[in-house]
Order: C-alpha cells, then structure tokens, then sequence
C-alpha cells in the first residue's frame, strides 16, 4: 500500500544536493525529530521496513483539525494484528534542514505503539520511506547523522562494499546464506529494518527447511507496531552480509500467522534489525538497488543478550519508574522470585531515578556470575532478591 505516488514533494520545494539529519540513537532505535504544521516537536523513528509515515498519537492530528480520508487496515508487528490507519494530506513537514510543505501521511485510529515501554523514549511515530525512497540514504551510527542524496550528485565511496538488493514497495530486501547449524546452508530473502531495535528475526514458517535451533526461550521477545512480539530467541550459528560474516547471532524466531495476506511480506524469511546494521557504515542507494557498506569499530562486538530472564518496561508519564513485564521461567530472576509486575525500586543499590531503561538493560547482560540484587515493590509489601547472571542461549 503507497500513499504518496510519484517523487515526493521536496522535489518540487527544495533545490538541494545532500542534507544531514542528525538522530538520536536509544535502545537500537534511530529517532529523529520532526515538526508538523510548524507547530508540534515530535520523535520520529526512522523505518527503512516502513513504506509509509505513520503518526501514532492521533491527538496531534485532532488538535490541528486535519480532516481525516480514506482507511486503512495495517499489519502489526507480531504479524497477526490488524490496525487501522487514516490517510490525511497537506501536512507542512518539516525534519532539521528537509522541508516537505505538503505530506501526505498515516494516523492510527489508536497509538498501538508500545515504543515508551519498551525504549524509556517517548516516540510519536515512524518516518517512512515514503520521504527518502527516491534518495541515496547513509546512515553513520557512529557520528548519528543520517544523509539524504540526490541521485545525480552521489559518488560511490571507494573504500566499501557494493552488495546488490532488491527494493519492493520502497523496502529494501538481501538475498544471503544463513546457518541455523554448521552443518546446513539456507538461502533467505531479508528486510534491512533500521526501525527494528532487534538484532535478527528469522520466521521459521517461510520456508519448510527453517528451524529452531536446540537451545531456545519462549516468550515475550520485543516490541513494535501493535504490540509485544512473542515466540522464540535462540542463536543462529552464522549470517553472510555481503563478503562479511557474523557469527552466533542472537536471533528471535517468529511465525507469521496463517490467516495473513503472505503477499505482503513480499517472500522475506525474515528481517534484519540496527544491532546489526549498525555494525556497519551503510548507505542505500534506492534508485540502483544497491548497498555500500563498510565495517565500523562495533563490527567485532559479541551479540550480547539478557541473562537474568527478566523483560523490564518503563512506566508513568515520564517514563522514569520500571515494571517487570515478564520473567522467562527457568532464569535466574524466576528461580529467586521476581515476578511480573513488581515495580523496581533499585537494582545493586541504584534508584530508579539514576537509571535509564537502556542502563538496566546493560547491568542484566553483564558478564556471568556478576550479582545482582534487586528491590521492588509488589502491592503494599517490598522484597529483596539476589541471584547472578548466568548464560541463558
């Protein structure tokens, strides 16, 4: 579904040759701000898997009285639920230096996002490539600047990789060799998804030759447009990225329901997210259908993951006090007595006031063995647990 055909409107606004976007990068998202109307701030993330802008929180578009046209229907993340969405037009568009004067965009009926929770940011909506589909687009996640080119005035950089993709729908997708195990090779389609914060999800059910590997978790894996993401995390043994590979990726397997249109999906098998992308300097080059990559300083970093089985979530207006969401049986923090909803009130004698969801998340990844010894509160009574980290895939 295209909302906006043709070459956007900055084509006929703005006589630029390249403009830079800086983004702030929180818990493997790429958020950039954005202004509508000239009047409202608002955090964007930035969606290369999003053929479309999407404003989650409708109440913007209600205070600006833009009246509402066509629906709708979208598919969530957990690839089951159903959203819906209005079209509106002539939105004044504005992000840093890019100027669209009038934008045509999506507003969910309902803010079916749970990115505040998940992130500990507040985020407004998805930037989508409805903005950018024309353009070369690099993303440098070390100096956190995205940069919007011209076709006519890009020059391919020498000193990185060229790697042929497909671009469906303003999607870009890899074909690539993935090993679940040592002993087999599979040949995916993948979207490269820089509005996914996880590092790979692998939908088992795309194609009969894809399984699960021995040593998984089930459970609440993460979340996107419409909710939290269930199934599987595990490792697989090894991706190739172009003439790169990445070895014992943390990986979430996801089946797509059968009751979905599958053609949306254009035959991926899975996604690709920004722990791994960021590990590169990357540019799409949309017209040509073509990435340039090259290795930066996180390309060797091990994929860390979770050894405490605890999923925290950020709560209250201001984001600044921290629930546990779900405990994975069979964990550390299970075995000690954590249990979901108890709210935080200091993990190793830090408060919550000193923390960021991103903080905690990095204390619960440490090495194994490291102790952790968290307070809460459940109800009217309090409680102390220890335990320590342990390996959990």
């Amino acid at each position: 579904m295209t909302v906006c055909e043709g070459q956007a409107a900055y084509e006929r606004f703005e006589n630029f040759k390249k403009i830079d976007l800086p983004f702030e990068y929180q818990n493997n998202l790429i958020i950039v701000e954005v202004t509508l109307n000239r009047l409202f701030p608002l955090k964007f993330i930035f969606d290369t898997g999003a053929e479309n802008t999407i404003l989650a929180k409708r109440e913007v578009t209600d205070m600006l009285k833009v009246p509402y046209e066509r629906e709708f229907k979208l598919l969530g993340s957990d690839m089951k639920t159903e959203l819906t969405a209005y079209l509106v037009r002539d939105i004044h568009f504005k992000s840093h230096d890019l100027i669209i004067p009038s934008h045509a965009m999506l507003v969910l009926k309902d803010d079916y996002f749970r990115f505040e929770e998940v992130t500990g940011v507040e985020v407004h909506g998805i930037l989508g490539a409805d903005v950018f589909r024309n353009l070369v687009v690099q993303i440098n996640y070390d100096r956190k600047v995205i940069t919007l080119t011209k076709r006519p005035y890009f020059k391919k950089p020498r000193d990185y990789e060229e790697i042929p993709i497909e671009v469906s729908r303003s999607k870009p997708y890899l074909r690539t060799n993935l090993q679940i195990l040592p002993d087999t090779t599979h040949h995916v389609k993948l979207l490269l998804d820089s509005g996914a914060m996880l590092p790979f999800i692998l939908n088992t059910n795309t194609d009969s030759s894809l399984h699960l590997p021995p040593n998984v978790l089930n459970g609440k894996l993460g979340a996107g447009l419409g909710g939290y993401l269930e199934g599987f995390v595990g490792r697989v043994y090894s991706l190739k990225f172009g003439t790169n590979t990445f070895k014992e990726i943390v990986t979430n397997f996801q089946d797509i329901s059968e009751a979905i249109d599958t053609s949306l999906l254009n035959g991926r098998n899975g996604i690709i997210g920004n722990q791994i992308l960021n590990r590169f300097h990357i540019i799409f080059d949309y017209p040509v259908e073509k990435i340039y990559v090259k290795p930066n300083r996180k390309f060797k970093n091990k994929f860390k993951y979770d050894k405490s089985g605890l999923v925290i979530i950020a709560a209250d207006v201001n984001l600044n006090s921290f629930l546990v969401h779900e405990v994975i049986p069979n964990t550390p923090a299970y075995e000690a007595g954590v249990r979901p909803g108890d709210k935080l009130t200091s993990i190793n004698g830090i408060p919550p006031a000193l923390l960021s969801l991103n903080n905690i998340n990095k204390i619960l990844s440490k090495k194994v063995g490291k102790k952790i010894r968290i307070k809460v509160k459940r109800n009217k009574d309090r409680f102390l647990f220890k335990f320590k980290l342990r390996k959990l895939i």
